[in-house]
């Protein structure tokens, strides 16, 4: 089974004082802010950019989580496409993309210009901590096992299942792909699965979908940046069933 080792013991001791696995922020600083007001070590599930007003300063706010040794983020498709970017790859555009962009290279916003790059090569794609995953989009039983790939190169299965979930062949009426939650029922049995990507939720709480092969999925994007709000969920460590949302 893989689990990330590459945490030092200063990590593994602010680990200690449990942990707190938040949703999907899209550039809503404030809500971060309250979201890391914590003694707990930081588990973002990806996509800290685009749509709300402020990417460059949730970016700068994550950063200094991660120098400060509470916290970490995993990569997102909208931090993907942010990376590759700013590694001068031809891309579609977008406007939520052009604004962050234009946000990181405002004269303000330097610092965060200068260390975003290298935080977002180094972003896992997925985590396992014993029976439970944290992953953007969607789980595959084959993270048990294997490490990440580097999340801005190319993209392999298990990298687009992490990053785009698992999607059919169809468009949606609003131009994106069609995406199925078939892969909660190969969740193995007492294996939790924290994600984000998908806001499945209608009552703005994290969203726990049991699978059929005995796991479960708690999707933790409740809207943060899309009119919705930030949400986290807060656990012990290691990691139990019980946990403690806030919406």
């Amino acid at each position: 089974m893989f689990t990330d080792t590459r945490h030092d013991e200063n990590v593994k001791n602010a680990m200690r004082k449990g942990l707190r696995i938040v949703g999907d922020v899209h550039g809503d600083l404030e809500a971060f802010r309250h979201a890391v007001a914590t003694d707990r070590f930081i588990i973002q599930l990806g996509d800290l950019v685009d749509y709300g007003p402020d990417s460059a300063g949730v970016l700068r706010l994550m950063l200094q989580v991660q120098r400060e040794g509470r916290g970490l983020f995993l990569i997102g498709n909208h931090d993907r496409k942010l990376g590759r970017a700013l590694m001068g790859k031809k891309l579609r555009s977008s406007p939520h993309l052009d604004e962050t962009l234009a946000q990181l290279t405002a004269p303000d916003n330097a610092d965060v210009l200068h260390d975003v790059l290298p935080a977002l090569e180094q972003a896992p794609a997925w985590l396992v901590m014993g029976r439970t995953v944290f992953v953007h989009g969607a789980f595959e039983p084959h993270m048990l096992n294997e490490p990440p790939p580097p999340p801005l190169g190319r993209v392999t299965y298990l990298l687009s299942r992490a990053l785009f979930g698992e999607t059919t062949s169809r468009i949606q009426a609003d131009g994106y792909p069609e995406r199925t939650l078939n892969w909660v029922n190969h969740i193995p049995d007492g294996y939790t699965v924290y994600c984000g990507h998908d806001q499945r939720s209608t009552n703005g709480c994290p969203l726990t979908i049991p699978g059929r092969a005995g796991g479960r999925a708690i999707f933790v994007d409740t809207g943060a940046g899309k009119g919705g709000h930030l949400a986290w969920v807060d656990l012990p460590y290691p990691p139990v069933e019980e946990n403690f949302f806030v919406c």
